[in-house]
C-alpha cells in the first residue's frame, strides 16, 4: 500500500514524524487501521533512513478513539474480523524495529491511548487527556495497553469510569515521559527521537527486539534473553564501530551492518 488517506509523514535525516490525519478527531475506522498495519508493518519501506519516529496527530488531538460508527454496525458475526484489524495495527506500531516516540496533545482516548501506549515513548502536552472510555459505548479493550503507562489500581479507575484524566495526574506513575507546553511538543518528541537516532540503526532495532521481549519476563529469564542478542549482535560491524569509537575517542560511523 503506498497511497495512504489518513497517514501523512515527513522525513527529516534520521528522524522522521508521522500524521494520523481524518479530521476531525483522528478517529480510527477499519480502512485507518489497516494503513496503520501496511505502513508500520513496513516503516523502513516508507522511511528507510529513519532511526527514530514521532507519532502525533494532525489538528488539535492527538486521536480521538475508535470510529463510533463501526460500533454501531458489530456483533458477533463480524466482531472477530474486526478486533482482528485493531490488535494487528496496535501490533504493527509495538514491533516494527524502529524506536517510536507518542506526541500527545488535545485526547488520546481508547483506540488513541492504546495506540499512544504502543509506542516506546510517549511525550505530552499540557492540559492533554487520556481515557478508556469503553465501558460508555458498551465494549472492551485498552486497559491491558493502559497498564504500560499507570499501575493497576489507575487503570481499574479509569477502565470503571470511563472518565478523562488529565495528563499531570498520570505523569507521577511514570509511563509518560514529560509533559511540555503544546507549542514545544513537537520540538520536544523530536529532540528524543534525535537523542536515539544518533545510534545505530541495526542496534536500535536489536534493543527494540529485546525490550519488547522482556517487558514480561522475569528476571532470569529477561537477562539471559538480552545476553543472547549480545552474542549474535556482536557479529555485526556496527558492534565493533560502538565500542572502537568509544575507545578511539571519536564519533562513531555506522553501516547500519
Amino acid at each position: 500500500m503506498d497511497d495512504f488517506r489518513f497517514i501523512t509523514w515527513k522525513a527529516e535525516g534520521a528522524t522522521a514524524t508521522v500524521w494520523l490525519d481524518r479530521p476531525p478527531v483522528n478517529a480510527v475506522n477499519g480502512e485507518m487501521y489497516d494503513e496503520i498495519k501496511s505502513f508500520f508493518g513496513n516503516i523502513r519501506h516508507y522511511l528507510p533512513k529513519a532511526r527514530a519516529v514521532v507519532l502525533t496527530g494532525a489538528g488539535r488531538h492527538f486521536c480521538g478513539g475508535n470510529d463510533l460508527a463501526e460500533f454501531q454496525t458489530m456483533d458477533p458475526s463480524n466482531a472477530a474480523k474486526r478486533m482482528k484489524a485493531v490488535r494487528e495495527a496496535f501490533w504493527a506500531i509495538y514491533d516494527n524495529p524502529i524506536p517510536v516516540i507518542a506526541a500527545v496533545h488535545g485526547v488520546a482516548v481508547g483506540t488513541g491511548l492504546a495506540i499512544a501506549a504502543s509506542c516506546d515513548l510517549v511525550v505530552a502536552a499540557e492540559g492533554s487527556r487520556f481515557a478508556l472510555p469503553e465501558v460508555n459505548v458498551g465494549v472492551m479493550g485498552g486497559a491491558k495497553h493502559l497498564s504500560r503507562l499507570v499501575p493497576q489500581g489507575m487503570v481499574r479507575f479509569m477502565h470503571y469510569t470511563g472518565d478523562l484524566i488529565g495528563v499531570e495526574k498520570l505523569l507521577p506513575y511514570g509511563g509518560i515521559l514529560e509533559i511540555v507546553p503544546a507549542e514545544e511538543l513537537l520540538n520536544s518528541a523530536q529532540a528524543v527521537a534525535r537523542s536515539i537516532s544518533r545510534h545505530s540503526p541495526l542496534t536500535l532495532g536489536f534493543a527494540k527486539r529485546s525490550l519488547n521481549t522482556i517487558e514480561f519476563m522475569d528476571l532470569k529469564s529477561g537477562y539471559e534473553f538480552e545476553q543472547g542478542l549480545t552474542c549474535e549482535l556482536s557479529g555485526y560491524s556496527d558492534s565493533k564501530e560502538a565500542v572502537n569509537a568509544v575507545v578511539d575517542g571519536r564519533t562513531p560511523v555506522y553501516s547500519g551492518r
